[in-house]
């Protein structure tokens, strides 16, 4: 067992095509633990789903591109495996959830025929009436009766599809799960069933997660570490009791926090984030975030280092460098 479930480093992916290449994630660094979940948070563009893609090494062909770094995955590297490799690993080593369920079942297969075919692939010297019992299994496991798994996809309501994608992800219990808005067609209380079902797996095979949501609330209830990702880059990582204490947040996830309602406040228009992401096609020295920032000066021209400012809780931001350095100036003075 390698120390680290993953290690991703200094990763860059870009997608190139006809009309521009888009730089969709630039220098990323993150690591995930045996058993650890991480909440991936950030907004539409951020290049959540395409580090997902790209550990699982789904990124459109041709057009898709990972130009820098590496991702170990339990010890493989992942952009340097054969084909055939990888695919011994999706589904048994690691599993992705995926956003639209929609376009991710097979119209013209049975819902039961899917759960079977991820299970035969890797259990090859299972029998067949084993594994059907297996599918059953799972069916219930995710609150579908049984008895339809001879159904086809577009029998089941949105919702009940979301639950076949996540009963096909579980099946071979994988080491590592790639969550990516899992809930996004289920209601509150499903939603709630889910999330927790998920968290069951986990405890019980020691299995890893990484989060990809929008939601905060469903990271603070889930999530032992949270990454904010901002153009590319993940500006800020931590235990999730640093990010939600407020202590030292990036003014970007301070942004983030602002714009949640608050039960206690009785206020006409919620905070926003001022401007716009930046355009993703173009290269960008400097810090991404300084064009929104209202702390930004002309040191922002550069580009921040991610530096530790308490133990396991970075930020990659001058102001909280600046700081540190002030601070380090004080103890060296007070020879401490």
């Amino acid at each position: 067992m390698a120390d680290k479930l993953l290690e991703i480093k200094n990763l860059s992916i870009e997608y190139n095509t006809e009309i521009a290449t888009v730089y969709a994630v630039n220098g990323m660094n993150l690591s995930l633990d045996h058993g650890e979940t991480l909440g991936l948070v950030g907004e539409t563009g951020a290049g959540k789903t395409t580090t997902a893609l790209s550990i699982m090494r789904l990124l459109p062909e041709g057009i898709g591109e990972v130009t820098a770094g590496s991702i170990l995955l339990d010890g493989h590297d992942m952009l340097k495996i054969s084909e055939e490799d990888v695919r011994n690993l999706r589904g048994n080593t690691v599993s992705m959830i995926f956003q639209d369920p929609m376009s991710s079942l097979n119209p013209v297969m049975t819902v039961g025929d899917q759960i079977l075919e991820v299970l035969a692939i890797h259990n090859e010297n299972v029998s067949k009436d084993e594994l059907n019992k297996k599918v059953d299994q799972m069916m219930e496991l995710v609150g579908i009766p049984a008895n339809r798994k001879n159904e086809y996809p577009h029998e089941f309501s949105g919702g009940m599809k979301q639950r076949i994608i996540i009963a096909i992800a579980l099946a071979c219990e994988p080491k590592l799960i790639l969550a990516d808005e899992p809930t996004t067609a289920l209601d509150v209380t499903i939603q709630a069933q889910m999330l927790g079902l998920i968290n069951d797996l986990q405890k019980r095979l020691n299995t890893a997660m990484i989060l990809i949501t929008h939601d905060l609330g469903v990271v603070a209830q889930t999530c032992e570490k949270v990454a904010v990702m901002y153009a590319g880059e993940v500006i800020e990582y931590g235990r999730a009791e640093h990010i939600f204490s407020g202590k030292y947040l990036h003014p970007y996830t301070q942004g983030l926090f602002n714009a949640i309602p608050k039960l206690d406040e009785d206020v006409k228009r919620l905070e926003t984030i001022d401007g716009m992401i930046p355009d993703p096609t173009e290269r960008m020295e400097g810090c991404r975030f300084a064009s929104r920032c209202k702390y930004a000066k002309e040191r922002c021209k550069n580009a921040p280092d991610m530096i530790e400012i308490e133990e396991q809780h970075y930020i990659k931001c001058h102001l909280f460098a600046e700081s540190k350095d002030k601070n380090a100036g004080r103890d060296e003075k007070d020879g401490r």
